[in-house]
């Protein structure tokens, strides 16, 4: 499977939003990643249904919605009444997560869930084989444009060995500080989907960086 390129609605220009949305339909790339924030969970406050209802309008992708909020249950429906093909749901945030799981998986979407950077992918071994995705930040979580946490590759090592041993079909999402530097060594160490922000729209040509991106 050719890997997956989803370029962060995040780092979009909002003021041309629907601009940037074309862009990505006329791209090479898989999905796009929407980031959804509290300001509880996370330091910060980004798109509300309204938003993504506008995206689901003009998108010709799937959308892959993570949400970077507590108690994500109460919203799940209302998150696939917008438009989410896949939802992801931070462990940190959630207290019965395989009851999460499930309800995401009976509103007929992907259902995944995400570890920040300090959380030891272990800790999804009675989980693994009931998720479509694993989202492990690569940053810690809220803003943009942060560095890249080196220690990623050896969570990406193994969580795919996890994933083999339980035989799952879940696939690895890396999301922050992906960029055309290191997307070839994260894909080489068993990354399937990445999610890249600044790197495509901070681009003088987004769509010819999404192109180099996807043949890496």
């Amino acid at each position: 499977m050719s890997h997956i390129i989803a370029p962060s609605l995040l780092s979009a220009d909002f003021a041309n939003l629907g601009r940037d949305i074309e862009m990505i339909n006329n791209s090479q790339a898989d999905w796009f990643h929407i980031d959804v924030m509290d300001g509880l969970f996370v330091p910060n406050i980004s798109f509300g249904f309204p938003i993504i209802k506008y995206i689901q309008k003009y998108a010709k992708k799937p959308m892959d919605v993570h949400l970077m909020i507590m108690d994500p249950d109460r919203y799940l429906m209302q998150f696939k009444e917008v438009g989410a093909d896949i939802i992801t749901v931070h462990y940190e945030a959630v207290t019965h997560l395989h009851r999460t799981v499930q309800l995401m998986k009976s509103l007929d979407v992907q259902a995944g869930v995400v570890l920040n950077p300090h959380t030891n992918v272990i800790l999804l071994e009675d989980i693994i084989a009931d998720l479509d995705v694993v989202l492990l930040m690569s940053v810690n979580p809220g803003y943009g444009g942060q560095s890249f946490i080196e220690n990623t590759y050896s969570k990406i090592s193994k969580l795919k060995d996890l994933i083999i041993q339980k035989n799952s079909k879940a696939i690895i999402e890396v999301d922050g500080g992906v960029g055309i530097h290191n997307i070839k060594k994260l894909v080489d160490t068993g990354a399937n989907a990445l999610v890249a922000g600044n790197a495509v729209f901070g681009a003088e040509n987004p769509v010819e960086m999404i192109k180099q991106l996807k043949e890496v």
